[in-house]
């Protein structure tokens, strides 16, 4: 899967983990660069529902059209997918689940 960033922070975070550990702390960090190695290493979005840990899932209401994959008990990383094969993927955010 082709993968891009919405920010270079976002992206800067994922090649450089001591900047996601200072964004959301170790663990988030941690399970972020794992979550984005999945997205490299998916075909397809297909692949991304076959592994259960993600809990990969569409978003509905004022965020349809977005995804969600599981990071933490309330966080989540949020992408899009930019065409209809669903094979390239731009990481939007790292966001809490439930808000504030």
């Amino acid at each position: 899967m082709t993968v891009t960033f919405k920010t270079a922070e976002l992206e800067r975070c994922y090649v450089q983990s001591s900047e996601g550990k200072r964004a959301w702390g170790e663990k988030v960090a941690r399970l972020y660069g794992r979550r984005v190695d999945a997205l490299y290493a998916a075909e397809s979005a297909q692949d991304l529902y076959a592994l259960a840990a993600l809990r990969f899932h569409p978003l509905k209401g004022d965020r349809a059209g977005q995804y969600a994959i599981w990071l933490t008990e309330f966080m989540r990383l949020i992408v899009t997918f930019k065409d209809r094969a669903m094979t390239v993927v731009q990481v939007e955010e790292v966001s809490k689940h439930y808000g504030d």
